[in-house]
């Protein structure tokens, strides 16, 4: 049982630092660089902070995916992947997918490459799609957090 309290415990912090990383790109950050004047100087800044940040967000991804697939082998809870009312297991291996798939494999061979590009070209535009996504990003994995919060001490929407 020591075991799982650690894992849970290690989950938690991870979550913390991942999605509030988030929060605070989404709505600190890239705020802060759409008003700065030049377009070279907005994607100078973004790119120092959010470099550094992806970092903690590669390491914190990684932690809460081992914590929480070996949470799952301890308590041999497979099968909540069948049920519809643990909804929130599925979404959080969704967007630990998702984040997971972004931090490690599109972003190193052709995001990082593209954002440069396309910031360019048209640094207002690609400012505004990258906002966009991380609100979605966001949104999904606060609907994840909630559901995950209160599933795990036993509300169903059965």
């Amino acid at each position: 049982m020591e075991t799982y309290i650690l894992a849970r415990a290690l989950h938690v912090l991870g979550v913390v630092f991942w999605i509030g990383g988030v929060a605070m790109v989404t709505t600190v950050l890239l705020p802060a660089t759409r008003r700065i004047k030049t377009p070279e100087q907005q994607v100078q800044f973004f790119e120092q902070v959010e470099q550094r940040f992806a970092w903690q967000a590669r390491v914190t991804t990684l932690i809460t995916g081992l914590s929480g697939f070996y949470m799952l082998y301890l308590l041999d809870a497979w099968s909540r992947y069948t049920t519809p009312a643990y909804w929130w297991v599925h979404a959080m291996t969704v967007v630990w997918a998702i984040f997971t798939l972004v931090l490690f494999v599109l972003e190193p061979l052709f995001l990082h490459r593209l954002f440069l590009r396309k910031a360019r070209e048209n640094p207002e535009a690609t400012f505004r799609i990258i906002q966009i996504m991380h609100w979605l990003l966001l949104t999904i994995s606060l609907i994840t957090v909630f559901g995950a919060v209160v599933g795990s001490h036993g509300w169903s929407f059965d």
